[in-house]
């Protein structure tokens, strides 16, 4: 039994012309009228991210689309705690770049990699334009079967929604995915499209906007699985009652 409401931060800067954060308090009653997943939410503005402190005692992180973010350190500084704490995540959209970009820096030793939307002259844009924009763009997503992606989803195919122009270069795919990362979703031409992390509690991200599916009355298999994740983390962390 859980004894206390999940705390989740939702790391991104809330803007009403970002759709997806517009959708997010309907999406967060939905999980408590439909699937009963109550969540105590928390919007962290990427600046206050890096602050210490700022994402202690918080059973999920969400990394929310709507770069570029204010602060580059605020969202590289969520993933790492939550990749390093146990702590469960989604990324999604910006949030899977910037997962991304993170363990490329702090896992893979390429300390120079960056976003080449945040820093389009430089060499080593690990997250670089996509050959097609994918700004307002649908489509298939094949899921790697045995992976998290394909046990929240409970499929091998998806139809998914974007709001993007950038993606994962692959020319690092082999350094990343040789140091733990895992690509469990691609689009119909090979380009990944959803990342995790094997070992790790709860570590989804998908560069697709799980946000905007459907009408925005039920939440999508994504966010439920992200709430379940909160769930058990709160459960985890709860002192067990005295006689």
């Amino acid at each position: 039994m859980t004894y206390q409401t999940p705390r989740i931060a939702l790391v991104g800067d809330r803007s009403p012309a970002v759709r997806s954060h517009a959708r997010i308090p309907g999406l967060l009653d939905a999980l408590a009228e439909h699937d009963r997943l109550v969540l105590d939410a928390y919007w962290i503005p990427t600046e206050d991210a890096p602050a210490p402190g700022a994402l202690d005692g918080f059973d999920a992180i969400w990394l929310l689309p709507g770069s570029p973010y204010r602060s580059e350190a605020g969202a590289l500084a969520a993933v790492r705690t939550a990749r390093e704490h146990g702590i469960p995540f989604l990324g999604t959209c910006a949030g899977f770049q910037h997962a991304v970009l993170e363990y490329a820096r702090d896992v893979c030793g390429l300390d120079d990699a960056v976003h080449g939307e945040e820093h389009p002259d430089r060499e080593q844009q690990v997250i670089a334009p996509l050959a097609c924009s994918l700004v307002g763009h649908e489509g298939a997503v094949t899921v790697t079967p045995g992976s998290l992606a394909e046990r929240v989803l409970g499929s091998t195919r998806t139809r998914e929604r974007y709001h993007c122009a950038y993606g994962v270069d692959s020319a690092y795919l082999d350094r990343l995915h040789a140091h733990g990362l895992r690509f469990s979703g691609a689009d119909e031409s090979g380009e990944v499209r959803i990342l995790e992390l094997p070992g790790h509690p709860f570590f989804l991200a998908s560069l697709f906007q799980p946000e905007l599916s459907g009408d925005g009355t039920r939440a999508h298999a994504m966010i439920r699985a992200l709430a379940e994740a909160a769930v058990a983390h709160a459960d985890a962390r709860t002192p067990a009652p005295t006689a």
